[in-house]
């Protein structure tokens, strides 16, 4: 494609956004919930999925192993038919992080799985020494073979204490999904607590597994001889929320989230109180509003692992702390490449102090019109943010990257008001 036809958002800022909406299902339980049916023979359903680029990667690996599945109308029916074989292709595994989940279920049920390097946003380390640990702790020989991982176990997985040594997400699903089936009891320690694995345990619960302590720092698992399918509705995506209230707070609107879980936000909402917004609860449902003086005032964050602030709201977050009064620093703990939207929002006016990964933001500062580009999901979110809340109009490339994380995000936007269209770089900022 050639750089005169690539694609963007181009945004007209300072609308105030106010409307109703229901959020969609959580990408982050989606994929994970994917991996567990490969666990049976039996067919399951899942409810509320989100129409993103990253399910229709996982639905091609599933497809690749041989399984089959419709989606429609934001239902997933996946149809495994006998014990799945094979390795994700090479390009596929390449395109997304959560690829690598599918190494537990085959694992665990084939006696061997193997898996190229999986993909994903470039924003830092994301190494995959727990897993291959874990997998070695439940009785698995692992190597490297050509830049593949491949792990083998010909007698079976047995169970066994581990010790994550961070609680990594991806780890914890993964050894969740590969100990649902191996013999005797495993316990997780030092587990990931997200509300996605604690989504993950309930459908793998509905499957037949014996699973407690999910959404704590121990996981333990009874392993069982077999697995039937199941009907699981998605948590909603506390993600997709958070960036929804967010919007709606830098442009001092005011929006009523519909369909989500307060509980899965509260490191988020505590944060959007403390810098003046208005923040209701209602089981189900969240309001927020920011009048035209409000006065909106600097809080320091930290991005840490679930029940912390989310790293995955931090860019959006830091969009939002250039428009609040005094002097804000924000600490990113889980990723250490987790910056690369700073200099975007530079390029609007952003007051930002560079500050490895704990930048000072100085607010409030004018933002004007820009043309920006966005290296990863949530850094693109940040840069529609900050366009939402410039001065005249913008541009925003790098537009891929969203549809792999949100199903409709401009669509939801546009319904509360924003001015957000798909667009072409030919097309001029004054257009």
């Amino acid at each position: 494609m050639s750089a005169a036809a690539e694609p963007c958002f181009r945004i007209n800022g300072l609308r105030r956004l106010d409307g109703v909406l229901r959020v969609n299902g959580a990408k982050n339980a989606a994929l994970p919930c994917l991996a567990a049916s490969l666990l049976s023979d039996e067919p399951s359903r899942l409810r509320r999925v989100p129409d993103i680029e990253d399910v229709r990667r996982f639905l091609e690996i599933l497809s690749a192993l041989g399984v089959e599945s419709e989606f429609e109308e934001n239902e997933v029916v996946v149809r495994p038919s006998g014990v799945c074989a094979g390795s994700p292709p090479d390009n596929l595994a390449a395109a997304l992080r959560a690829s690598f989940l599918v190494m537990g279920p085959l694992l665990v049920r084939t006696g061997q799985a193997s898996c190229g390097t999986p993909g994903g946003d470039v924003i830092g380390a994301r190494p995959l020494d727990v897993h291959l640990a874990g997998f070695r702790a439940l009785g698995a020989e692992v190597e490297s073979v050509g830049g593949r991982t491949v792990a083998r176990a010909a007698n079976g997985l047995r169970g066994a204490t581990f010790v994550l040594d961070y609680p990594s997400v991806l780890g914890t699903e993964n050894l969740l999904l590969a100990a649902t089936l191996a013999r005797g009891r495993t316990r997780l320690v030092n587990a990931a607590m997200e509300p996605e694995i604690v989504c993950l345990a309930q459908m793998l619960r509905r499957m037949g597994a014996r699973i407690s302590g999910a959404g704590g720092h121990t996981i333990t698992i009874d392993g069982v001889e077999r697995l039937g399918g199941a009907d699981q509705e998605l948590i909603p995506d506390r993600i997709e929320t958070g960036s929804l209230l967010i919007a709606a707070a830098v442009t001092r609107g005011r929006a009523c989230l519909q369909g989500v879980e307060p509980d899965h936000l509260e490191s988020l909402l505590g944060k959007l109180s403390e810098i003046g917004a208005v923040i209701r609860r209602e089981p189900g449902q969240l309001d927020i509003e920011v009048g035209n003086h409000t006065r909106l005032v600097a809080t320091n964050l930290q991005a840490l692992p679930f029940p912390g602030f989310a790293t995955d709201l931090q860019a959006v977050m830091t969009a939002l702390l250039t428009q609040v009064e005094g002097t804000s620093v924000v600490h990113e703990r889980v990723f250490e490449n987790r910056m690369q939207h700073l200099d975007e929002l530079r390029k609007f006016g952003a007051n930002i102090i560079a500050g490895g990964a704990a930048p000072v933001v100085i607010g409030p500062t004018p933002l004007s019109g820009a043309v920006v580009r966005g290296t990863d999901i949530r850094a693109t979110a940040a840069l529609i943010v900050a366009a939402l809340a410039a001065d005249g109009p913008s541009r925003i490339f790098g537009v891929s990257h969203l549809s792999r994380g949100y199903s409709d995000l401009p669509g939801q936007l546009q319904a509360l008001g924003a001015d957000i269209e798909l667009a072409r770089s030919a097309d001029t900022l004054t257009n």
